[in-house]
């Protein structure tokens, strides 16, 4: 009697495109929502909608891992992949609703560029778990992520001391820091997402 070996749960991979691709969808609605800011009240509630579009989408893979006895790779790193997924899209929508929340008058030219290296690190993010499936020619995604990570932080360390620096309104100040926090959070998050991916593709190497 030979024995059967059980294939690997391939849809993974084309859940974990779909996630990334929701949660890029959901940077460029706020690069687009602070580039025309025009009506960031409705742009707020898309980036809102996206964001519940990525909590079912986090429900249903974590009900597949349940129910799945072979998975592509360690079901911890599943778990991490899709929480730190879930948090990018988080700190996106809290950035947004600030904005509203906070009656944003118009974003800052640094706000903008934090929102552009958002995207960019979610291109990379994307395109790296569209070729998850192979374990192979993933480094440069997390590179470039990494580097975008280092320009974002130094962009909003000079944004913080400029607030202080240049003698601004104390509310005004606590506004643009508060901001620039769940901005930076946002790389920071994208950052732990490329290292996942980092980890699974050297465990796989």
């Amino acid at each position: 009697m030979k024995l059967r070996l059980i294939p690997r749960e391939e849809r993974f991979f084309d859940m974990f495109v779909e996630d990334a691709s929701n949660v890029l969808g959901a940077a460029r609605l706020f690069e687009a929502m602070l580039r025309t800011y025009d009506a960031p009240e409705q742009r707020a509630k898309e980036i809102r909608d996206a964001e519940h579009r990525g909590d079912e989408m986090s429900h249903e893979i974590g009900r597949r891992l349940e129910s799945t006895f072979v998975t592509p790779f360690d079901r911890e790193d599943i778990h991490a992949l899709i929480s730190a997924l879930d948090d990018v899209i988080d700190y996106i929508e809290e950035a947004a609703d600030t904005f509203v929340l906070y009656r944003i008058e118009a974003p800052t030219a640094v706000a903008v560029q934090q929102a552009a290296i958002i995207v960019k690190q979610c291109e990379q993010l994307h395109e790296a778990l569209s070729n998850l499936r192979g374990f192979k020619g993933l480094e440069k995604y997390w590179i470039e992520v990494h580097r975008l990570e280092n320009e974002g932080d130094q962009l909003a360390r000079n944004a913080i001391a400029g607030l202080f620096a240049n003698g601004g309104h104390p509310i005004e100040v606590i506004k643009w820091k508060d901001i620039y926090g769940h901005l930076e959070a946002a790389i920071d998050k994208c950052e732990d997402v490329a290292n996942i991916i980092e980890r699974i593709t050297i465990k796989h190497a």
